[in-house]
C-alpha cells in the first residue's frame, strides 16, 4: 500500500508550486574517497532541498492532500518539520502555527520567523511541544501536520528513494537516521527488501532501538547532539510498522563519533549539515557498518539547518 501512496505523493508534488520541491543531487565517490574498502559511497544531498531538509517533502504533500481551514496549519517540530511545513505553507499561501520546544537551535527559530510563521516555544523535548500544539489545534480546527507519523508525510519522504532509484538505480544499502522514523519508514517502504536499509540513531535518543528491545514502542528519555531533529521520544506508528517489516539493522552511534563525522564532511566536502546527516557517515568511520567490498552504500545527507559558527573546531 506504502509504494502505491509514494507513486501518488511523487504525481502530487510534481504539481507543487513552482520551484518549491527540487531534485536534489546524488554525488557518487569510490570508498576510497572515504577511506573504505566498499565500491561506491553515494551522497544523496537532501541538505539542498527547501528549507533545509527532506521535510519538504512530506509537509507539502500533507498539504496538498488536504483542504486547509481558514486557521491554516500547525505543527510541532524540533524544527525541520516546522520549517518545511512554514515553507509550504508561504508557498501556498496559507498561516502557519509551529509549536518548537527549548531544545530547538536559535537557528531554526530564526528561520521559522523568517517564513512568517508564528512560532511558539514551549516544553523541554519535542513530545511536549506537541502536547501544546494538539491542545492549541483542538482549539483553532487548523490542519494538523505531523512530523513524522501520517501517512502523507511517510510517503513524501518516500520519493526521496524514488529519487535515488531514478538517478543511481538500487544501492546495495541505504543508511538513514531515525528520529520518529518518518524518514526511514519512507524510504524502507519504496525499496522493501530490493536494497538493506540501515537505523541508525544517537546513543542518547535511541527510540527504535529501545523499541525493538522492549518488542513494542516504548517512551525513552532524549538529549545529545541530534536531540533538535532526532529527538522524538517514541518511535512512529508507522515507521515501528514498516521497519519491523523491512529494516533489519538498528544501530545506535555516540556523540562523539556523530561530531566528528559532521565536521569530516566540513572539512572535506565543505558539506555544512546538521548532526542528524552525519550519522551515516560516522556509521562508516566507527566500523559499526561495514560494507561489503562490492557494495553501493548510500547514504542521506538529510538536513542542513545548523548555525555555521558550530562548524568551528
Amino acid at each position: 500500500m506504502m509504494p502505491d501512496l509514494i507513486r501518488q505523493a511523487a504525481q502530487r508534488l510534481h504539481g507543487s508550486p513552482a520551484g518549491f520541491l527540487r531534485e536534489t543531487p546524488l554525488l557518487k565517490l569510490p570508498g576510497a574517497a572515504f577511506g573504505l574498502d566498499c565500491d561506491e559511497v553515494w551522497l544523496k544531498l537532501e541538505q539542498l532541498q527547501t528549507g533545509g531538509s527532506f521535510k519538504a517533502r512530506g509537509m507539502l504533500n500533507r498539504l496538498m492532500a488536504n483542504p486547509i481551514p481558514g486557521s491554516g496549519v500547525i505543527v510541532a517540530s524540533g524544527g525541520n518539520a516546522g520549517i518545511a511545513t512554514a515553507a509550504a505553507a508561504r508557498a501556498l499561501g496559507v498561516r502557519c502555527e509551529v509549536y518548537v520546544p527549548t531544545v530547538s537551535s536559535q537557528a531554526k527559530r530564526d528561520r521559522l520567523a523568517a517564513l512568517g510563521a508564528q512560532v511558539v516555544v514551549t516544553g523541554a523535548a519535542y513530545a511536549d511541544a506537541l502536547q501544546a500544539c494538539l491542545a492549541r489545534q483542538q482549539e483553532t480546527g487548523a490542519l494538523l501536520t505531523h512530523a513524522y507519523d501520517q501517512p502523507e508525510v511517510v510517503a513524501g519522504a518516500g520519493t526521496l528513494a524514488m529519487e535515488i532509484e531514478a538517478q543511481g538505480g538500487l544501492p546495495g544499502s541505504v543508511l538513514v537516521s531515525v528520529g520518529g522514523g518518518g524518514l526511514i519508514a519512507g524510504i524502507a517502504s519504496w525499496f522493501g527488501q530490493r536494497a538493506r536499509v540501515v537505523a541508525l540513531e544517537p546513543e542518547l535518543a535511541p527510540t527504535l532501538y529501545r523499541a525493538r528491545e522492549a518488542g513494542e514502542p516504548v517512551d525513552v528519555a532524549v538529549s545529545g547532539i541530534a536531540a533538535d531533529s532526532l529527538g522524538a521520544k517514541r518511535i512512529g506508528a508507522i515507521a515501528w510498522e514498516v521497519t519491523q517489516q523491512h529494516v533489519k539493522d538498528a544501530l545506535l552511534l555516540p556523540d562523539a563519533a556523530i561530531r566528528a563525522a559532521q565536521l569530516w564532511l566540513w572539512n572535506e566536502f565543505k558539506l555544512a549539515v546538521e548532526p542528524a546527516a552525519a550519522l551515516g557517515l560516522a556509521a562508516l568511520q566507527t566500523g559499526a557498518y561495514a560494507p561489503r567490498p562490492d557494495e553501493k552504500v548510500c547514504l542521506v545527507i538529510c538536513g542542513a539547518n545548523l548555525d555555521p559558527a558550530t562548524l568551528a573546531h
